[in-house]
């Protein structure tokens, strides 16, 4: 077993946001190895994480972002359960990543929750409408369809879509990350993204 010394846990700690004895047995079962022990993390904070998302959040921040001179701009409310947590540096910095992503992607929901029944009906349409023509099966077609439904999903949506900085990572990962690291439910609630001119 490979030594784990009090400075690696402390650069662990650090970056992850976990407990000391959580990093430490992380470390002894990644064989020392850091980023196995971040994987390692992150795999136990998804699952710690499923149990925290019942809970109410009812604190948290409005943030806002401006960019490219003031001509672009983005306004997000982000919950937590306490204020604590609200100002803790694992959040600030989840919702500073929030509002990059929504600047960069533009996405139109916050989850496939928030999309109205007759746009989801409409998009499934125009999608048969661009298979017309096509000669397979009707289970064949709908699992096209399913898949182009998944990809619109991960483009509309701000936590299917993929993250700017990693594209490994949904922002559903990122939020997941997040609450393993808070110790408490975070709930991306809404946002809107002003464009100067849009609609004019």
């Amino acid at each position: 077993m490979a030594t784990v010394t009090a400075e690696m846990v402390k650069e662990l700690r650090n970056m992850t946001g976990a407990g000391i004895s959580d990093c430490k047995k992380a470390l002894e079962e990644g064989g020392g190895n850091i980023e196995k022990a971040i994987e390692l993390l992150r795999k136990r904070n998804q699952a710690t994480a499923v149990k925290k998302q019942s809970r109410d959040a009812k604190e948290g921040k409005i943030a806002s972002y401006i960019h490219d001179g003031g001509r672009l701009g983005v306004l997000v409310e982000i919950n937590s359960e306490t204020d604590f947590v609200a100002n803790s540096d694992p959040f600030q910095d989840f919702v500073k990543e929030v509002c990059l992503q929504i600047t960069a992607m533009n996405p139109l929901y916050v989850d496939r929750d928030e999309i109205p029944e007759d746009v989801l009906a409409k998009q499934k349409e125009i999608f048969l409408a661009q298979m017309e023509g096509i000669n397979k099966p009707p289970a064949v077609m709908e699992k096209i369809v399913e898949g182009k439904i998944a990809k619109w999903y991960s483009e509309i949506c701000l936590v299917d879509q993929t993250y700017i900085r990693d594209d490994s990572k949904t922002i559903k990962d990122l939020l997941t990350e997040c609450i393993g690291r808070c110790g408490e439910n975070i709930k991306i609630r809404r946002f809107v993204r002003f464009e100067l001119g849009e609609g004019l």
